[in-house]
């Protein structure tokens, strides 16, 4: 790529990089920026991103220290919520065998066990069903649900699953089974035949919490179990289980599901970072272990480290070692399951290269035409194409349906971008006649699709998106800050962590350094690439990496600025390694300097 080609100024808020990206920084009215140093003492540059963002002074304090006394919804006003909790509470009173079906994902990993390790801590002794991702796919199924009867099951509690399961709800609601539906996907006006269904996205709800992840419902349902059980004597003679040790476990499942990381979620994260970080569970301290992290975990581990290895057991045929992990008291196991995780990851990396590959080809080759990309291949693993769902997204920042085609179907994952609902735009689809199932939630949704409705599901999905400007805004590159070399310090960055904790509805804040020299970029294993960047008035140097950005315009660009003199983009990072503390940058783009 020729560095020249591409004007650098379009006016003094924007900028063109070298990637086509416009670059727009986010304004803040100095006057409440100033109320909020003066008022909560806070540095300047945390208050003016706080403004940015459009938090302001009545909700400032709350917002940098979210906690959960101020956040928690009295469960009860889900509906069916107290239903399910006095049904289940009677279940554990009586000694009735309750059982668990859940997703195979990460946040239905971690709603299983969070219920899981709940009704142990009563005396219970739960079924734990995780379905297998390729022989039997997404959600209940009626063999599953009667054999788990078979297995002496009178309650059977789906998790982030079953909203949509009408045949299988039906025939165990036949068989005598309560089934209690805990999820958080989008619900149709006809609702499967359950003994209740708690959802805060049933479209006869009124909660204003339709952000959480399942897992959150499901920490929900265990507040309200706990106080059916208080008031039926349950804990005179017993202890009481403190809830607030398994936030880890749901923190790790909220931010694995790119949920909203606004209100409840935000301070479901925060609180659960804090007991992640004593590494209380010996399944995640094993984990965190074996993938070599020693520093505390917060949102990065969790989305980019433990998210993946305990998805990756599911993606390769073997779907309950999560929870298993998540849920044993036994080191030696606990050893086992994450070495045997951390090695499945391998494998699913090497599976989702050879598929990406292939899907990116054929993005390419879509682009120009269409506002949704839909990539389909015949054998891909069902297993890895929502990761590669994800990395299309990043790449060419439009909603992506990727599908494993097999036998003339096809299993389909998507992700979207702000401005497309892909869980209610599948519904449609469904309501239209071209998929037989299919649900999600606005940025991510799964469905099943004939290979000869392809090319009618692609237009349909284009005619969704119609004249909406705010999907094409994902070409936008939103600016936090402008800093110097030198700016981006340590202090600069631990001023700036109090925002988060950072995620889906409160990204991480994006910083753009300017005038740069790029000393030396260069390839990183075939896929990344890494950088130094130093200042020519001063001796300050920063090191950057761009993550899976060869072959792409970016990648390009930062190799054809090899000694130029640049503004980039990214978040800054502060690690420490020996005792020593380094600042360095994850980079999203690249423009010449002015």
């Amino acid at each position: 790529m020729d560095a020249d080609s591409l004007p650098s100024v379009i006016s003094d808020i924007r900028k063109l990089s070298l990637t086509g990206r416009e670059w727009v920084r986010r304004q803040a009215d100095d006057r409440l920026v100033a109320a909020l140093c003066q008022t909560l003492k806070l540095p300047d540059c945390v208050a003016r991103v706080l403004v940015a963002r459009g938090v302001g002074l009545e909700d400032a304090e709350a917002f940098l220290n979210p906690s959960l006394k101020a956040s928690l919804p009295d469960p009860s006003h889900l509906l069916d919520m107290d239903a399910a909790a006095e049904r289940i509470a009677a279940a554990i009173v009586g000694g009735e065998t309750i059982a668990i079906f859940g997703d195979y994902d990460v946040d239905g990993a971690t709603s299983s066990a969070l219920l899981a390790l709940y009704f142990k801590s009563l005396g219970a002794r739960p079924i734990t069903y995780i379905p297998d991702r390729i022989a039997e796919g997404y959600g209940p199924n009626t063999k599953a649900l009667l054999e788990l009867k078979q297995r002496g099951a009178s309650v059977i509690i789906t998790v982030d699953c079953g909203t949509l399961s009408f045949e299988p709800l039906e025939a165990a609601y036949e068989a005598g089974v309560d089934v209690i539906v805990v999820d958080h996907h989008m619900g149709e006006a006809r609702k499967p035949k359950a003994f209740a269904i708690v959802n805060p996205n049933r479209l006869d709800e009124s909660s204003p919490h339709g952000a959480l992840a399942a897992v959150g419902v499901c920490f929900l349902l265990t507040i309200a179990v706990n106080r059916c059980l208080r008031k039926l004597g349950w804990f005179a003679t017993r202890r009481e289980p403190d809830l607030k040790q398994w936030l880890d476990i749901v923190a790790l499942g909220t931010v694995c599901d790119v949920v909203p990381l606004v209100g409840l979620n935000r301070a479901l994260v925060a609180q659960g970072l804090k007991i992640l970080a004593g590494r209380g569970n010996l399944g995640l301290r094993t984990l965190l272990d074996v993938a070599q992290v020693s520093e505390a975990p917060g949102v990065y581990a969790c989305g980019f480290v433990l998210g993946p290895r305990i998805n990756a057991g599911g993606r390769v045929g073997k779907s309950d070692l999560g929870v298993r992990l998540l849920t044993t008291d036994d080191p030696a196991e606990a050893l086992h399951l994450a070495r045997e995780l951390d090695m499945y990851n391998g494998e699913r990396k090497t599976i989702e290269a050879a598929v990406l590959e292939e899907a990116m080809r054929m993005a390419e080759a879509q682009d120009a035409a269409q506002p949704v990309l839909v990539v389909a291949g015949q054998g891909w693993h069902p297993g890895v194409i929502g990761i590669v769902a994800g990395r299309l997204k990043e790449r060419f920042f439009k909603p992506v349906a990727v599908i494993a085609l097999q036998g003339g179907s096809g299993k389909a994952s998507a992700r979207s971008v702000p401005g497309f609902d892909f869980g209610a735009a599948v519904i449609s689809a469904r309501d239209a006649g071209l998929l037989p199932s299919g649900g999600g939630h606005a940025m991510a949704a799964g469905f099943s699709v004939e290979e000869g409705k392809l090319a009618a599901l692609a237009e349909f999905f284009a005619g969704r998106v119609g004249q909406k400007d705010s999907v094409s805004k994902a070409r936008h590159l939103n600016i936090d800050a402008m800093v110097s070399i030198g700016g981006a310090n340590a202090v600069m960055i631990e001023s700036m962590e109090k925002i988060g904790p950072f995620g889906q509805g409160n990204p991480s804040i994006r910083v753009v350094v300017e005038g740069v020299l790029n000393l030396k970029p260069d390839i990183l294993k075939d896929l990344h690439v890494k950088m130094l960047f130093t200042d020519s008035l001063s001796s300050a140097r920063l090191s950057g990496i761009a993550f899976r950005v060869m072959g792409t315009p970016l990648g390009e660009a930062l190799l054809a600025t090899r000694g130029r003199k640049v503004d980039v983009a990214g978040q800054l990072r502060l690690q420490e390694w020996n005792g020593q503390r380094t600042v360095s940058m994850t980079v999203d783009d690249i423009a010449l300097a002015d």
